[in-house]
C-alpha cells in the first residue's frame, strides 16, 4: 500500500457513481444489482479497483464504487453490503482476510499479480548518523534514535507511520523490541509522502513507512530497516522470538496482494466472478501508473482509461 494522494474532482465523482456502459452479453442472464467495489485511501488501490470496475462495465455489469475503511470493510464483505476489495496486502491485511475466509462469508479471490512490501524506511543520508543501519539493533542506540527525533519526540526518535486505518502493529513492534522511538501517524497518504519530500530536500531526519509497489523507493535513495524475519508465530505467540513476553518482535510480512469478496459473488454474478479471478497486473505496471498520477499529475480516471484502451486483448480474455 502513492501519495496515496488524490483529489476528487467533479468528473471523478461522476466516475465513481458507476454509470453502466453498454457491453456484451456476459451479464445479460445475471443480476443487475450493483457490484460494489471498495475504494480506500491510496492511489494504487484506486487504480486496480477502477480497472476491474471498468472492465466489468464493458461486460454489462452494474458497478458502484464505495469508499470504505481498509480493515473495517470486512464487515460489509461478510454481509454482502460490499462486494469486492481489490487490494488486501499480505503485509497488513492477512489476518483480517484469513478471519473473513474462516467465517465462511468472504472468499479469497486470488492474487492480483502484485507483491507487497511495507516496512520502516530511511533516506541514505541518515546512515552517516546511524552507521549500524540497516540492522534494526542500531535503532536501540540512544544517539541513533535521537538523530531521527523531532522537537516533539526528542530524545526519542520519530517513526512516521501511515494512517491508523492501515494497521501494521508499529506501536506493538516498538514496545516488543524496546526501541526508543515514538510512533506518529500521518493523517493521509498524501501527508506521509509530502513529509518525505520535504525532509529529503532539506536532508532532514526522517524514518517512515514506505511500501511497494510504489514510486518512492525508485525516486528516493534509501533503505528498509532489517528487522528480525517475520514468521506467523511472531504475531500469534508471545513466547516466539527475541522478546519471550510479547508478540510483534519482528518485521512485517511480505507476500501477495490479494483480491477478496463476498462469498456470494460466484452464484449471483458468475461471469463477473470469473473475470475477477482472472484479473492480473504486475507491480511494474502499477508503479508506472501510480507515478503518472502522483508525480505527473494525471487524473486516476485518465490513467485507468489509458490502460483499458491499451490492454483490450488482455481484459477481453478476463470476460470471455
Amino acid at each position: 500500500m502513492t501519495p496515496r494522494s488524490f483529489f476528487l474532482t467533479a468528473a471523478a465523482a461522476a466516475f465513481m457513481a458507476g454509470a453502466v456502459a453498454a457491453g456484451p452479453a456476459l451479464a445479460e442472464a445475471e443480476s443487475q444489482d450493483p457490484i460494489k467495489i471498495t475504494l480506500h485511501d491510496w492511489t494504487g488501490q484506486f487504480i486496480t479497483s477502477k480497472i476491474m470496475g471498468e472492465v466489468l462495465k464493458k461486460a454489462g455489469y452494474n458497478v458502484e464504487y464505495v469508499q470504505a475503511d481498509y480493515l473495517a470493510q470486512f464487515a460489509g464483505l461478510k454481509t454482502g453490503d460490499l462486494t469486492l476489495a481489490m487490494e488486501i496486502w499480505a503485509t497488513t491485511g492477512q489476518e483480517a482476510l484469513d478471519e473473513g475466509v474462516a467465517s465462511g462469508k468472504v472468499e479469497n479471490l486470488g492474487e492480483t499479480g502484485m507483491v507487497a512490501k511495507e516496512e520502516w524506511w530511511y533516506p541514505a543520508y541518515m546512515k552517516e548518523k546511524c552507521p549500524g543501519l540497516p540492522n534494526w539493533e542500531a535503532l536501540k542506540d540512544e544517539a541513533c534514535a535521537e538523530a531521527f527525533s523531532i522537537p516533539e519526540t526528542a530524545p526519542k526518535g520519530r517513526y512516521l507511520g501511515g494512517p491508523v486505518t492501515w494497521g501494521g502493529f508499529d506501536e506493538e513492534r516498538v514496545e516488543a523490541l524496546d526501541l526508543p522511538f515514538e510512533v506518529v501517524h500521518a493523517g493521509t497518504d498524501a501527508a506521509l509522502f509530502a513529509e518525505l519530500e520535504s525532509a529529503y530536500q532539506r536532508q532532514a531526519p526522517i524514518m517512515l513507512w514506505i511500501y511497494s509497489p510504489h514510486w518512492a523507493p525508485a525516486k528516493y535513495e534509501g533503505e528498509w530497516v532489517e528487522f528480525p524475519a517475520y514468521a506467523p508465530e511472531c504475531y500469534a505467540d508471545p513466547a516466539w522470538g527475541i522478546n519471550p513476553d510479547m508478540a510483534y518482535d519482528c518485521g512485517k510480512p511480505t507476500g501477495p496482494i490479494w483480491k477478496a469478496g463476498w462469498v456470494g459473488i460466484k452464484d449471483k454474478w458468475p461471469g463477473a466472478y470469473s473475470a475477477i479471478k482472472a484479473f492480473n497486473i504486475s507491480s511494474d505496471e502499477m508503479n508506472k501508473m501510480v507515478g503518472e498520477v502522483d508525480l505527473d499529475g494525471k487524473e486516476v480516471d485518465a490513467v485507468v482509461a489509458d490502460w483499458v484502451a491499451a490492454n483490450e486483448a488482455r481484459w477481453q480474455e478476463w470476460i470471455k
